[in-house]
């Protein structure tokens, strides 16, 4: 292994990373929507918890047609968040705090408003025409029947070329064209002047996409999408110590080995949404709701925690930008709010991979209610308008969206009980969730019972103990119908966790723990035995 390699591994392994969705964050001018400074005014919050490094959500130029996710300029900042000046500046700052930078990339698309795009479409001879993915046709007559995401045809006519290109997500994403070695380097360029400016990693979106063959109506895990991460990573990524996480939808652990294979040839690690998945009728869309498949969640963490050790590198998540907020998912948002939100903190933070925590998870913000003319999500949006129009009841349509719409994730973040939550001076963007009085970060840093203060002895906890990084994972009880236990061992340490996943108190079915193990974390004050678990109660122990 070289000696790049150890070092990611001093860093990135046992390295916690907190999401933040800019426009959400804090906005330190007044005009409803956070901003870098509103970032940097945050930081010691930041270091309070803990944590090693910021992963932001995009912040470069863009139209905004799907929330930044539609970059215009790669080498730019949205206005709406701040100048470059302030990038290079929350980047230095954010190293005083011993905090990295991590950005958004998204390499599948660009917006149409990009240049590359602006050009592409003018003539076929022009030199970006073949950054992008076209298909010859007739105007009315597409070249096959794929669907985007985002709801309607996957193809869109431009008169000027007498074409249709290709685009996965909204009409203004045009998919960019791997296959061209000039894009490509293009890209790399980019990315090496971001790491010149002192960023310390990017987080990849749906890079498992790049490789698509739409004549074949494949979109993701194309046949050279390795070969393509591998080019990336030996140009851009391994110049430098980073971190490098890739947003991949159809993962699987084979293909996850792939990516974050330990060689260092590709990525740090991987997102996948196999769990995330779970709670959807088989073979229909996130809207369509069903009860979460216990047994099957044990199985899914406990495959992927002994299929990648020692092979690869998993993230551990229950939420970001485009997910619920899991204690009003798997959780309880009412009555055992804090009680849940610990346990789902607990169970997750002791398994094997590098944590990230979504804004406001540490405080346990919930999802929102809103009627229809609240939501700002271009999905939500589409969704409602889609299934309007196939005659869905109205009802049935809006129980969907308050589970699963984006926004529940993306409510202004609760600073404090003042006017809106105390994140803007201004009209927020998108409103703030009512129960900002009761849950915001002022009322949880004071009180070292919080939601807050569980996630800050999490962190300090996974940099204690190596068994947190290289403890081989077993799952306990895997038939029970209410708890979820497992140990983490390694030579000299074992860990155990034992949480109740639903609220009501159950056997524990456990012996109890013997006296050579210690309690290192609870979510109920007087734990101090193991007959009984109580409504969503969760403990770590360690041997030593």
């Amino acid at each position: 292994m070289d000696k790049r390699s150890t070092n990611n591994e001093k860093w990135w392994k046992r390295a916690v990373i907190y999401q933040i969705y800019p426009r959400s964050f804090a906005d330190s001018n007044g005009d409803g929507i956070g901003d870098l400074q509103g970032i940097i005014s945050k930081l010691d919050y930041l270091e309070e918890l803990g944590i090693d490094a910021v992963w932001l959500s995009p912040v470069c130029k863009s139209p905004q047609d799907d929330n930044g996710y539609d970059i215009s300029d790669y080498q730019d900042i949205d206005p709406m968040f701040g100048s470059l000046a302030d990038m290079e500046q929350l980047i230095q700052e954010a190293k005083k705090h011993h905090i990295r930078i991590i950005l958004d990339l998204v390499l599948n698309h660009s917006s149409d408003e990009h240049f590359w795009f602006q050009e592409a479409k003018k003539d076929r001879d022009n030199p970006y025409h073949d950054y992008y993915v076209w298909r010859d046709g007739k105007e009315g007559e597409l070249p096959n029947g794929m669907r985007a995401v985002f709801g309607g045809a996957a193809w869109e006519w431009v008169p000027e070329v007498q074409q249709y290109y290709f685009h996965q997500f909204s009409v203004k994403q045009p998919d960019l064209n791997w296959e061209n070695p000039k894009l490509r380097r293009e890209i790399y360029d980019m990315i090496n002047w971001w790491v010149g400016k002192g960023v310390g990693g990017f987080r990849l979106d749906v890079i498992d996409q790049i490789a698509k063959e739409p004549d074949r109506q494949i979109t993701n895990n194309g046949p050279r999408l390795h070969e393509y991460l591998r080019e990336l990573s030996r140009e851009t990524f391994q110049k430098a110590d980073l971190v490098t996480v890739g947003e991949a939808w159809g993962a699987t652990t084979e293909l996850a080995k792939l990516y974050s294979n330990p060689d260092n040839s590709e990525l740090s690690m991987v997102f996948q949404f196999e769990h995330i998945c779970l709670d959807q009728i088989a073979g229909k869309e996130k809207w369509d709701l069903a009860p979460l498949p216990f047994l099957k969640l044990k199985e899914v963490f406990a495959r992927w925690q002994t299929q990648l050790c020692g092979k690869g590198w998993n993230s551990l998540f229950w939420n970001n930008h485009d997910l619920p907020r899991i204690v009003s998912r798997w959780g309880n948002d009412k009555e055992y709010r804090a009680e849940s939100a610990k346990m789902l903190a607990i169970l997750l933070h002791g398994l094997q991979g590098t944590p990230y925590i979504y804004q406001g998870e540490e405080l346990g913000m919930t999802n929102v209610q809103y009627e229809m003319e609240d939501y700002k999500d271009i999905e939500t949006l589409n969704l409602y308008r889609e299934r309007v129009e196939k005659g869905y009841e109205k009802s049935d349509i809006m129980r969907s969206i308050h589970a699963k719409s984006r926004d529940n994730a993306r409510t202004p973040m609760q600073w404090n009980d003042s006017k809106n939550a105390g994140f803007s001076d201004g009209e927020p963007w998108l409103k703030v969730n009512p129960n900002y009085m009761e849950i915001n970060a002022a009322n949880q840093t004071a009180d070292a019972d919080s939601v807050f203060h569980c996630y800050k002895k999490l962190i300090q906890l996974r940099k204690e103990y190596a068994v947190f990084t290289d403890g081989v994972f077993e799952l306990l009880l895997a038939e029970d119908e209410n708890l979820f236990a497992y140990t983490r061992t390694n030579a000299s340490q074992q860990l155990l966790v034992v949480c109740n996943f639903y609220g009501k108190t159950v056997p524990c079915g456990l012996k109890q723990a013997d006296a050579s193990m210690r309690l290192l974390i609870s979510n109920y004050k007087d734990a101090d035995q193991m007959m009984n678990l109580r409504p969503y109660e969760a403990r770590m122990y360690i041997k030593e």
